[in-house]
């Protein structure tokens, strides 16, 4: 007799995307997570494999769901573009985020920041970054020898995987793109943008200029030349009509001849 031996089907395991927190805890924190996002977003938006996003969870094994993190903003150079609802580790060629931004709020205490430093030094982060909006004050490390290792001096860094350089300012961080653009807030953008229209505005308008005194200039040439060739064939006309006037003397002086006048002596 044949025992058949059932098996239970084994649960899918699900990933959430979501980890129930906010993405930012205040309008200053959202502000520079949307900034840098959208700026290194900006800086490889050619490169169809660069994935950037902002507050997605990444899951860096299979098989354990309570094994996460969301980044601020993680960048994944080598994977291509496009939606996700997480960052599925061996989805993606089990390449894991080189690059991570954490903005910090008032909320965050040094534990977690320190969980992070232990998370991102193990699975494989390249370069970690923590800003400080409210202190102004910026950190980093860099993965040498296989261990995040602290940067020394973050203003005038050059990330060797972004070339965006770091400048500490009075006014807060700024990161600049390897052409030296600086990163902008949506609304730096859309004043850089208007000026920008106002400024093509402008040249149009002072090319129209431009092309109407010239225009001008031609019909004032034009006249010139019309009446410098008009002064020509008048004074063609006065030599022609001299010219027939001394024939005409000519021709009556010789008629005088004939009969014997001298018109000289007239």
């Amino acid at each position: 007799m044949v025992t058949e031996i059932k098996t239970t089907p084994k649960t899918p395991i699900i990933y959430p995307e979501s980890d129930g927190q906010p993405m930012a805890e205040n309008t200053e924190q959202f502000r520079w997570i949307v900034t840098i996002q959208g700026g290194i977003d900006a800086l490889f938006k050619d490169d169809p494999n660069v994935f950037v996003a902002g507050d997605l969870l990444w899951y860096p094994l299979e098989g354990n769901n309570k094994l996460r993190v969301a980044p601020d903003v993680m960048v994944a150079l080598g994977r291509p573009k496009g939606k996700r609802g997480s960052y599925l580790q061996w989805q993606e060629n089990n390449i894991a985020p080189q690059v991570v931004f954490e903005v910090l709020s008032p909320g965050n205490t040094l534990t977690e920041m320190a969980k992070k430093l232990e998370f991102y030094q193990r699975y494989g982060v390249e370069e970690y970054y923590i800003y400080d909006p409210d202190k102004i004050d910026c950190c980093g490390w860099i993965r040498t020898e296989n261990q995040l290792t602290l940067i020394e001096t973050i203003n005038g860094w050059i990330s060797p995987r972004l070339g965006v350089r770091f400048e500490i300012s009075e006014s807060g961080l700024e990161l600049y793109r390897p052409d030296g653009r600086k990163f902008s807030t949506y609304i730096e953008l859309e004043s850089d943008r208007q000026q920008a229209e106002e400024r093509a505005q402008q040249e149009a308008e002072r090319a129209q200029q431009e092309a109407e005194r010239a225009q001008r200039e031609a019909e004032r040439a034009q006249r010139e030349a019309e009446r410098a060739q008009q002064e020509t064939e008048r004074a063609q006309q006065e030599a022609e009509r001299a010219q027939q006037e001394a024939e005409r003397a000519n021709r009556l002086a010789e008629k005088l001849r004939e009969l014997g006048i001298d018109p000289d002596a007239m």
